[in-house]
């Protein structure tokens, strides 16, 4: 029992009487030992997760230009934005070598040109189709053993790769010097200044 209130000590004497006081009982008994550390409790999250806001200047069709990762400098078309946020993109691969992709739209500059890609089926695209299987832990012998060999694309993935490139080709066509424009390789020299210029 715990006791709370007010007490008043009586005069000419060292006993306490009650003025106001009320009674509660302890709802949970008292550890009989205590962390020797104060235990973190998890920070209850109240953000709400909200979509990615696509960028004005990108839209299906649009040509950008990369500026990270293993294909830096090249130039793909945006086919449409995952729900991750992601961009999937494509160059298409039989045009520069670059395949279907998933790429962020803070490593992109979104170009003026533009290309209507309403008839490429792009539906059953998303980010589990680009999420490999797990990698295995590997053992303290590893180190010591032969590398794997190296990992073959699966046949499905050729296969769809190809009905993208199929689908983009005869519409690249119909635009003048667009396949040249996607074949370039993008880059500065000294002097040049990006902010300046128009894409």
């Amino acid at each position: 029992m715990t006791r709370t209130g007010v007490w008043k000590k009586k005069s000419g004497s060292s006993v306490f009487e009650k003025v106001l006081a009320t009674e509660k009982v302890a709802k949970t008994k008292s550890p009989r030992f205590y962390a020797p550390e104060d235990v973190k409790k998890p920070l209850a999250k109240k953000a709400n997760i909200k979509p990615t806001k696509l960028r004005a200047s990108i839209t299906p069709g649009t040509v950008l230009i990369l500026l990270a990762g293993h294909f830096k400098g090249k130039r793909v078309i945006f086919l449409k934005q995952l729900p991750s946020g992601l961009l999937l993109v494509s160059g298409p691969y039989a045009v520069n070598g670059v395949p279907m992709r998933r790429v962020n739209q803070a490593y992109v500059i979104a170009t003026e040109t533009k290309i209507d890609v309403s008839s490429v089926d792009v539906s059953k695209y998303d980010d589990s189709y680009f999420k490999g299987a797990k990698k295995e832990k590997k053992s303290g012998d590893s180190m010591f053993k032969e590398e794997a060999a190296k990992k073959e694309l699966s046949a499905d993935y050729l296969a769809n790769q190809k009905a993208i490139d199929a689908a983009l080709k005869p519409i690249i066509a119909k635009t003048k010097d667009l396949e040249a424009y996607l074949k370039a390789h993008f880059s500065l020299k000294d002097g040049d200044r990006p902010h300046l210029m128009k894409f």
